[in-house]
């Protein structure tokens, strides 16, 4: 069993395909099945059912590949350390997003990131939660940036930023108060997005809350929430990120929220509890330094960065 078959049985597994598996890694089709059907015999096993209208792993062909997967991650790991020390901030470099924190980082991050480490080949991932954390399980990406307190088996967690909370509204709204209170609008409908819009550590809750208003209903994006808002009436909830990209009669309609009831959302990165490879996670930090409001940064990512 080489390190290469171990690539080969990962590509394919990846891909269900071995023209894409094979186009991926550079190899002919009968190169990538020669080393596949050597692997099968020398294991004495099927990893992949294959016909002429698909690729599938058996049972034990996914167990294959999972562990294919782990070790891998650590013999590549050896070529980290050694890169890190010798060559600085270069090579391949993988990040997820949440969907809900990318619009506000990732137009200015890929920006600076490109100008400050063109040495790196980054590529970004938009995913949920739940996926970033399996992905770093089995080695897909280097790090992931979510909402905090997410952490998993084997997985680290980095704090960031906090971004505070305020509420958009609806013209009709906008003479009755100065800041929101949640009495205040018992009668009004509440529209609100889960993923963006339910905190674990906030005083006030907007989904604990869906009773106060006549009706909830969940959108996908903030921006949809918002238009919503424009034409029904009712209030929603905006990250602090958000308001920059509102025109000036939208600035109008944003009011913050009685610090009885304080609602914001902390955003983490995510590694692997083993992961080695601090330049990188700094090349990370110090891309958001370089933009992001300092007021809302962790005052350690600031001062000290990444230690690992």
């Amino acid at each position: 069993m080489t390190i290469q078959q171990l690539r080969y049985v990962i590509a394919i597994g990846r891909e269900l395909s071995f023209a894409k598996a094979s186009e991926i890694l550079g190899v002919s089709q009968p190169t990538l099945s020669a080393m596949l059907r050597k692997l099968e015999e020398e294991l004495d096993v099927i990893i992949f059912e294959r016909d002429n209208k698909k690729v599938e792993p058996t049972a034990l062909g996914r167990k294959i590949i999972r562990q294919a997967e782990a070790a891998l991650v650590e013999i590549e790991r050896i070529s980290e350390i050694v890169s890190e020390e010798k060559e600085g901030t270069r090579g391949r470099f993988a990040l997820s997003v949440g969907p809900t924190i990318a619009p506000y980082i990732l137009p200015n991050f890929i920006k600076f990131y490109a100008r400050d480490y063109p040495d790196v080949e980054l590529s970004v991932r938009e995913l949920k939660t739940e996926s970033m954390l399996e992905a770093l399980g089995r080695g897909l990406i280097d790090a992931g940036i979510a909402i905090s307190g997410a952490s998993g088996a084997g997985i680290f967690e980095i704090p960031l930023y906090t971004e505070k909370f305020y509420v958009y509204l609806s013209e009709a709204c906008l003479n009755r108060f100065d800041v929101f209170d949640p009495a205040k609008l018992e009668h009004e409908n509440m529209w609100i997005m889960k993923e963006a819009q339910c905190f674990r550590d906030s005083a006030f809750s907007f989904c604990k809350a869906r009773a106060k208003g006549r009706r909830v209903y969940e959108a996908g994006s903030i921006e949809t929430l918002i238009r919503i808002v424009d034409e029904n009436g009712g209030f929603t909830i905006i990250p602090e990120m958000h308001l920059r990209l509102l025109d000036e009669r939208q600035q109008i309609n944003v009011r913050p929220i009685d610090g009885r009831y304080l609602s914001e959302r902390r955003v983490s990165m995510y590694i692997r509890a083993d992961y080695v490879r601090r330049r990188m996670l700094n090349s990370v930090t110090n891309t958001l330094v370089r933009f992001m409001p300092d007021n809302m940064l962790d005052p350690r990512i600031k001062k000290f960065g990444i230690i690992l």
